[in-house]
């Protein structure tokens, strides 16, 4: 067991699977919902990225490379300034949903290169330019811009050539949970001598509206290499930090005469180090202070072309007298050398180092994104920020029938700049890349956000913040029936306890779908977007009056969430026979959805296809003949259950033998037995319609793309789709790349490119049909190539494609780094990865989010699982051939 293991078997005792410091600050709260007191709802506009230098946030913090302890009480986090920009760089800037040409987007340069789940050793790599950092040119020229054109990114803009830039390099190395080490390395990449300036940055949260924060939290001066900071709910802690060219203290409080006009009733505001560092404005007020609730030392350095610089600091609980004793850099080596063995131990040997480094910087951008989130709805509501008033838009408007959300935890985000808030489908995917370093915190946020802060009374999971209510895939059983057996793999033994526990969670929100998506009765389920955004002719959420529209990959969905609650029940019912009642009611509710979907209208004959029907009041039901992934999720509802199993559960045999022997109206129902085989299929695709859909994924005319599977048929490049609805003309066509459409912002697109999620699904559900069928299923992959392979071999190689977005070819050369290459080949960037949202459906260039390591993150575990599978043949072949 390595060192960090240790750490994470005493973590998961815990009531709560934390360490008390981590790196929980977001790079962004500007622009956020929960900041936003608007009339109209307009969160970007209330609260620009503009504001954030001299407003209060009222529900969290951000920072650049910065920590916080688990209640965001104290934070800790770096501000910069290269000699010519108007504004300390103290968080990240990126352009609002207005602003962008394909919607809200992060630009800048920046890598989480590393990290583990103790926090015990995390890095983080900012790139900061010495030239003024292009602010307006980058708002201009995506303005310019129009939804066919590329976005006008920051090494575009010329500040990043020649090199002339500094690499930050902010290192954290705990002596214990509450003794961290701080190390910030600053390197002049350029040919010159360059100056930089720097503020290591300690503050208080202010959770107070107005311009007021309770006198109880301080930071007070202790002496010229320390202050302490004093917290009512905090225990007192101390920073330490080497001899700075100054140390400056102030509030973390609104400027008032920036915001409203008001006069400042003193100079301690939030932007006072700005208007101190950069026109060298009360610098003599803030030095001659001795305390405050934001306090940094300064340290001004002159680096020479191509040296490094480095300063420390330390943050602690206790009192010590040499805080930088000789030999403390030493603890940076250990613990570096710890989260090697921890990472040796997890991942898979006998790789490239190219492949190490993805899976670990995959996992590194994943724990680097477990944040703070606080958000009291009600509060929020019947509340004001100081600024605006409560008005009744707001009372009424966004949210208000949630009034029951109060969260306030450390919850895995898709992202810290452009997803600072949680997303309920994206958090089940994190949730099995988390599963592989840290069991205990994926079961724990499973749980979470099935706890009544979070769930409506009625069983409705929160979508996200920008809307509670809109309908994200039920992917929550099939998440925690992953991480469960992933933990029991790699300890022998499940959690039984945990799978008790959010069974009876997800009981409630299985019945809120029930109740609520399936209109008619019929098992043939609605949802709206369902987190797809413009992957339909129209915004599915509202198709019309008088209208109802059937969902195929609505319905898919449930029938993969019936069969994964029945493979739940089956598991604990080995335990508990008392769940075996329940594995057979939704082995029930799975043989209806599957004689639903089969018989009803959604499969077309003549495309030998799966469509969304709409129907419409007094018309014949009209299939919308759209070739997306829609027509396709129905392959995930696939289980491959042990005979052996079931011959101790009497009554679900039972069960199952009467559903056989009594096919009146169930002709659909799906199982199948192969000869001395110890397996039973139990599928929600016939066997031959299987084959169908196969042909048209692993056609690469249509879905199967060099990346992976594309989420709409490039047949609809030349053949667009259009339908005529009340008079109004609604269309779809192949877009590979960003977004053409402006339907959910711009940003977003499920219109031809590649998203990892979706790809992971369908690998895991091919590779199930594979394990069960071996060779006696052959299919053509590619489509029409005359080459035949069995369904694992399919697996195999649709997660190679995949994997190849991300690796180095013959050139060094990545394609999701598309025409920026020249910058990732350069010496010191060859390992630098982004982690993005969703890829170019032709050429496999990253697109939407650059850091959504959330869901993205699940390449870690597709490269392990494509090692074990590649281990497992070539195991095979060495039983065979002796």
């Amino acid at each position: 067991m390595t060192t960090e293991h240790k750490r994470i078997a005493i973590i998961e005792k815990k009531e709560v699977p934390l360490v008390q410091w981590g790196p929980y600050l977001s790079e962004r709260q500007w622009g956020t919902v929960r900041e936003d007191y608007s009339h109209d709802g307009n969160a970007w506009q209330y609260f620009p990225f503009d504001h954030a230098h001299y407003r209060a946030y009222q529900w969290g913090e951000d920072g650049l490379a910065g920590i916080a302890d688990a209640a965001q009480n104290l934070c800790f986090a770096i501000a910069l300034w290269n000699g010519k920009d108007p504004i300390l760089k103290e968080r990240l800037f990126g352009l609002s949903n207005g602003e962008g040409n394909h919607g809200e987007d992060v630009k800048e340069l920046y890598y989480y290169t590393d990290n583990i789940p103790s926090h015990f050793y995390m890095e983080y790599l900012y790139k900061y330019p010495q030239l003024p950092f292009p602010y307006q040119e980058l708002r201009e020229q995506n303005a310019l811009r129009g939804k066919h054109e590329a976005e006008y990114e920051i090494l575009d803009t010329g500040v990043f050539n020649n090199n002339r830039y500094f690499d930050v390099q902010v290192t954290y190395a705990k002596q214990s949970d509450k003794d961290i080490f701080v190390r910030i390395n600053i390197t002049n990449r350029y040919s010159e001598a360059a100056s930089i300036t720097l503020l290591p940055t300690l503050w208080f949260s202010n959770q107070h509206p107005g311009n007021t924060m309770p006198a109880q939290p301080v930071i007070t001066y202790r002496n010229a290499n320390t202050v302490v900071a004093t917290h009512p709910s905090l225990e007192n802690y101390y920073l330490y930090f080497q001899q700075p060219d100054d140390l400056l203290f102030t509030n973390n409080i609104t400027n008032t005469e920036k915001v409203t006009g008001v006069p400042n009733k003193s100079i301690f505001v939030k932007d006072a180090f700005h208007d101190a560092i950069i026109k060298r404005k009360h610098v003599k007020g803030l030095r001659t202070v001795k305390k405050g609730t934001k306090c940094s030392p300064v340290y001004r350095m002159s680096i020479a072309a191509g040296e490094t610089k480095t300063v420390y600091c330390r943050l602690s609980n206790t009192e010590i007298d040499k805080p930088f004793d000789q030999g403390f850099e030493n603890i940076f080596i250990v613990r570096k050398n710890e989260a090697d063995e921890f990472y040796n131990a997890v991942l898979p040997q006998h790789q490239s180092e190219d492949i190490k480094q993805i899976q670990r910087q995959a996992l590194a951008g994943l724990l680097w994104s477990k944040q703070y989130y606080n958000f009291d709805v009600a509060q929020w509501l019947n509340s004001s920020d100081g600024i605006t008033e409560v008005n009744s838009n707001k009372i009424n408007g966004r949210n208000n029938d949630w009034l029951h959300l109060k969260n306030q935890d450390i919850i895995s985000m898709p992202d810290k700049w452009e997803y600072p808030w949680y997303a309920a489908w994206d958090l089940a995917f994190q949730c099995i890349a988390f599963a592989k370093i840290d069991a205990a915190f994926a079961k724990h946020q499973l749980l979470l956000i099935m706890r009544e802060w979070y769930m409506k009374p009625d069983g409705q999971l929160p979508a996200y913040e920008w809307n509670f209510s809109d309908v994200n895939p039920p992917v929550h059983a099939w998440a925690a029936l992953q991480v469960y057996n992933i933990e029991k793999a790699q300890k022998g033994e499940g959690d039984i306890i945990f799978l008790k526990k959010i069974f009876q969670k997800l009981l409630i929100n299985f019945t809120w779908w029930v109740n609520r998506k399936d209109r008619k009765g019929n098992n043939i389920f609605e949802g709206g977007f369902l987190g797809l955004d413009n992957i339909g002719v129209f915004n599915r959420s509202f198709p019309g009056t008088n209208m109802q529209l059937e969902q195929a990959d609505a319905t898919g969905w449930m029938g993969t969430y019936a069969l994964n609650m029945m493979e739940i029940a089956l598991e604990i019912s080995m335990h508990d026979i008392s769940f075996e009642d329940t594995a057979i009611k939704f082995f029930e509710h799975f043989v209806m959805i599957t004689e639903a979907i089969n018989e009803h209208h959604l499969w077309n004959e003549e495309d030998k296809f799966f469509y969304d029907v709409l129907s419409v009041y007094g018309s014949e039901p009209m299939p919308l003949q759209v070739k997306s992934i829609v027509g396709l999720m129905s392959l995930f509802a696939v289980a491959v259950i042990d005979k052996k199993a079931l011959n101790k559960l009497k009554n679900f045999k039972k069960h199952i033998q009467h559903f056989n022997e009594n096919k009146i109206n169930h002709q659909s129902w799906l199982n199948e037995e192969q000869d001395e085989s110890d397996k039973l299929l139990l599928s929600l695709v016939r066997p031959n319609r299987l084959v169908y859909l196969l042909q048209r994924m692993l056609d690469e005319a249509e879905f199967l793309s060099d990346g992976g599977i594309r989420a709409l048929s490039k047949y609809h490049q030349d053949h667009p789709y259009t339908i005529s609805i009340d008079g109004v003309e609604h269309s779809i066509s192949y877009d590979p790349g960003d977004s053409t459409s402006d339907m959910f912002g711009g940003n977003s697109n499920w219109r031809g490119p590649v998203w990892l999620p979706i790809n992971y699904l369908f690998i895991q559900s091919i590779r199930r049909y594979g394990a069960f069928y071996g060779d006696d299923l052959l299919v053509e992959y590619p489509a029409h190539s005359g080459n035949k392979v069995n369904l694992c071999v399919v697996a195999d190689e649709l997660a190679t494609r995949v994997i190849s977005l991300f690796e180095k070819d013959k050139e060094g050369r990545r394609k999701m780094h598309g025409n920026y290459n020249w910058f990732y080949q350069q010496k010191g960037n060859e390992n630098l990865l982004l982690f993005y949202e969703y890829f170019h459906g032709d050429n496999g260039v990253g697109l939407g989010a650059s850091h959504q390591t959330g869901w993205t993150a699940l390449i870690a575990d597709l490269i392990s699982e494509l090692h074990e599978s590649k281990a497992a043949v070539k195991s095979e072949n060495a039983v065979l051939a002796s």
